[in-house]
This record gives C-alpha cells, structure tokens and sequence, in this order.
C-alpha cells in the first residue's frame, strides 16, 4: 500500500456526470494504492478540481474532501462468470448500434462521453447487435494505467442495464480484478451484461479483453437509480 496523507486533484478531463469525476476513473484511483482485486463504495459524487485527501483505514484506503466521506476502497475477492469474448468486428458493429446519451449531463464523460475529442477521452460507445447480447465497444488502450482501466470497464454496465443509452443511474460501487494492463496501443474490446436488480440498486458485469480474446479486467457493479416523485 502507499503512504496515506497524500493529496490529489482530479482534473476537469477525467469528469464523469457533468460537475463531478468519472466514477470508475476515481475507484481505480484509490484501488491504484491496493494489491490485487479491490472493491470500491463511492459516497459521494467527487468533486473536480481541488485537492483531495487520501487516508489510509483498516485495510483500505478512503478518500476525503475535507471530514465527508467521498469513496472506500479494500481488498475484495468476488466471484463473476464472464461470458465468452467478443471479437473485435463484433464489437464494432455493436457499437455502430450505440445510442445517444437520455442524460445530458454525461455527454463529455471521459468514459463514454460521445463529444470528447479522440486522445482526450476514451470515447468508448457501447451498443449491442440484440437485445439479449451484451453491450459491447472497441477500444484502442492509450495512456494505459490502473485507474485508466477502471475507467474503461465503468460506463459499459450502466449501458447494458438501459434498453435505450445510457439512463441516469450512477455508479455506487464497482470491484474489480485485473489479470494484465493492455500495452498502450492494443486493440482491446469492453463488454458490460446485466446482473439483476433490487428496488434502486442494479447490478452489472463488465470485462475487457484483449483483440485476441484474453480476459484482461474484469468487474463486478452496483449502480443506483435516481429516485422519482
């Protein structure tokens, strides 16, 4: 683990929902100072653009604006069956099928965010070919770094659990394994299928694997829908 006390700022680049950080960028963020698979609980939505406080507890990490609580991460071992691979054609026909954003405010997400500029965000668009496969979408892996691949596994699960875009849920909690970092470059494909629900809570998988087939990441996810009325 790294040393805790450390400062860090989450720049405007790697926001999420507008106003606040990509979710999976910031869990991979504090799973970065963990070994092996982690599991991360956001508590708030992070903030943007001012320091923040990374503080170890127990056998974690936690993150910190000022006394609140913004997200938890620790050791985890998950069970999640993956399904088979999806070739990299598949992958870009099914995201020929992607649908804009329901939700305006996830239009410059660094995940999924359709408007961002190629090099800048990961514009990674996840559709499927029908409506029981799974969502899935090419990625080119650049800038390739732990939090980079949580990123990139994130979005994915809010995306199968929607017939139709994106919807409005947020991210809530997200475990994740990692079986190899791609190389910078490599042609990889993100896949996200749904795992079923309870009241608000939804649960997805997503996985990321290589061009070749190999099962690179994958996550197990507990998104929460707004409340209505």
């Amino acid at each position: 683990m790294r040393l805790s006390g450390e400062n860090i700022t989450i720049g405007h680049r790697y926001r999420g929902p507008e106003g606040s950080a990509n979710g999976g960028y910031t869990a991979g963020l504090l799973a970065s100072r963990l070994e092996g698979p982690v599991e991360v609980t956001l508590r708030l939505p992070p903030p943007l653009e001012r320091p923040l406080v990374v503080e170890a507890r127990g056998d974690g990490v936690v993150l910190l604006d000022g006394d609140a609580l913004v997200a938890e991460a620790r050791p985890a071992e998950f069970e999640l069956d993956v399904p088979p691979a999806i070739s990299w054609d598949d992958a870009v026909e099914a995201s020929g099928h992607y649908h804009a954003f329901e939700a305006d405010s996830f239009h410059g997400c660094f995940s999924c965010g359709q408007l961002r500029a190629e090099g800048d965000g990961l514009r990674i668009l996840p559709g499927r070919t029908a409506p029981t496969d799974p969502v899935a979408a090419p990625w080119i892996a650049r800038e390739v770094s732990v939090p980079v691949v949580w990123a990139a596994i994130d979005c994915s699960g809010a995306y199968a659990l929607s017939a139709q875009g994106r919807g409005e849920t947020l991210l809530g909690r997200m475990a994740v394994r990692i079986e190899r970092l791609p190389e910078d470059g490599e042609r990889c494909v993100v896949g996200g299928w749904p795992l079923g629900a309870d009241g608000r809570k939804l649960y997805a998988g997503t996985a990321l694997w290589s061009d070749a087939g190999e099962l690179l990441a994958r996550a197990r996810q507990t998104w929460i829908q707004p409340r209505t009325g």
